[in-house]
């Protein structure tokens, strides 16, 4: 007995009626999701995209992000 994976887009008419059809046949064992990311992944990828800034000070960032005066005083 071969295993195989497919891919299908369940939301299009198609992919309906195919996993319909493997599902009559008997065919479709079970149906597999992609797992999520982690959190740490999901930091990973954006450190690696360059979407993470690094700052000496916290007076450093808010200034960046043009508050200039961050404790309110």
């Amino acid at each position: 007995m071969a295993t195989y994976t497919i891919t299908l887009n369940e939301r299009s008419a198609r992919g309906k009626a195919l996993m319909e059809y493997l599902q009559a046949l008997g065919i479709l064992m079970h149906k597999v999701s992609p797992k999520a990311k982690s959190s740490y992944q999901r930091s990973q990828e954006d450190k690696q995209a360059g979407r993470v800034e690094k700052f000496s000070s916290s007076e450093e960032m808010f200034k960046s992000l043009g508050i200039l005066n961050p404790t309110g005083f």
